[in-house]
């Protein structure tokens, strides 16, 4: 595999994280796992570290941060060293406060979004839009990276589950820019396909790591979009027809 480094222009933080994999697991920000959340968040930075994604420095900072409480939540309470800035007893205390405070204002956010385009459709007859040139957006319709991460950590699993007798050993010379071609082959403009659907003929672990690169630049370049009918729901790819107009 070539020597690819993915640099997102829309990218979220380790709170976003967090607060995705609370909401995928439908489970009380008040009654979170530490140990599960921690297993699932340092998940996550070895997918990054795998598909050479550059990570700030605030990542490793939250792992360290939820390794820690982790250690503290494995100890008796009488054993545990006393933290002179905790304000309860529980050591999830702090990043709870943290996760809430980060979910009020990015709701906060959201509405505000929603206000403006609601505000925009009361008055038809305001100035014309200045055209404007368009704004580097990775995903489009409510796709995260986050979500793609998932999608791709699955098919990683899936690869992992099939017998040693089935896999093939071959010279592994796959590069990013074959396999945009390759993408680019198989995705017709105007039929969907499905995430998993690019990765059906992969047959090791190197081609699959390599066939996501390849997804993420053309969504970069604004040649594929990624959509989901619905919140954690399948992912689906459609090819962006170069002649009409694309509205992010």
């Amino acid at each position: 595999m070539e020597d690819y480094k993915v640099k997102l222009d829309v990218f979220e933080g380790p709170l976003d994280l967090l607060l995705y994999l609370i909401k995928r697991d439908e489970v009380d920000i008040y009654d979170i796992s530490i140990e599960r959340i921690t297993k699932q968040y340092l998940a996550y930075l070895e997918a990054f570290q795998v598909l050479n994604i550059e990570l700030a420095g605030e990542f490793i900072v939250m792992a360290a941060n939820l390794l820690y409480i982790k250690s503290r939540t494995l100890l008796p309470v009488d054993l545990q060293m006393a933290d002179e800035e905790a304000e309860e007893e529980d050591p999830r205390f702090e990043l709870i406060r943290q996760l809430i405070e980060y979910k009020k204002f990015k709701e906060a956010a959201a509405n505000l979004r929603d206000q403006e385009a609601l505000r925009e459709n009361l008055f038809p007859r305001s100035p014309a839009t200045p055209e404007l040139a368009p704004q580097e957006t990775l995903l489009v319709e409510e796709v995260g990276i986050f979500d793609l991460i998932h999608a791709f950590q699955k098919i990683l699993k899936r690869l992992e589950k099939k017998p040693e007798n089935l896999r093939e050993i071959f010279a592994e010379n796959f590069t990013v820019s074959d396999k945009i071609d390759h993408v680019l082959r198989v995705m017709q403009v105007g039929i969907s396909l499905r995430f998993e659907e690019l990765f059906v003929d992969v047959a090791s672990r190197t081609e699959i790591v390599v066939t996501f690169l390849a997804m993420l630049e053309l969504i970069r370049l604004k040649q594929l979009r990624v959509r989901q009918e619905a919140h954690f729901g399948e992912i689906w790819i459609d090819r962006i027809n170069e002649a009409q107009p694309t509205f992010l």
